[in-house]
């Protein structure tokens, strides 16, 4: 199925330019492995390397700090390695302490930086989740 059919809510809620590079990768991963999480794994991947999870969308990370942003998709396929579901965890500590501010997450100045990046995984978690349910008629 075409990745414009199958693109995740949180990418209809961004940019059409995420939405066009989770597509292109997205579709190339369905010709090259075939349909299924396979495929939407590469998409993410791809995107990741341009874009971070800002509440319920991606947007484009900072100019200089592409690259993953996560030990997923840093790490080859068959390595396990765990997802930072969009939060750019090679980002600067300051950096996330500026989302973490944007976002409103109390207590973000007496956080570790993994405590800044775990602080806003939850934090897009519970936007997302609400607005799935807005959504939802």
């Amino acid at each position: 199925m075409p990745g414009r059919e199958e693109l995740p809510s949180t990418l209809e809620r961004s940019s059409k330019k995420a939405q066009r590079t989770w597509i292109k990768a997205h579709d190339s991963a369905v010709d090259q492995y075939g349909e299924g999480e396979r495929a939407h794994r590469v998409a993410f991947s791809a995107l990741k390397h341009s874009y971070e999870k800002v509440g319920d969308r991606w947007q484009a990370k900072e100019k200089g700090r592409k690259g993953p942003s996560d030990p997923r998709a840093a790490t080859p396929r068959d390595k396990p390695a765990r997802s930072g579901e969009g939060v750019d965890e090679n980002a600067t500590k300051e950096h996330l302490y500026a989302m973490a501010r944007r976002m409103g997450i109390d207590g973000r100045s007496r956080m570790s930086k993994a405590e800044l990046a775990e602080a806003l995984r939850k934090e897009n978690r519970s936007r997302t989740r609400a607005a799935r349910e807005e959504e939802r008629p």
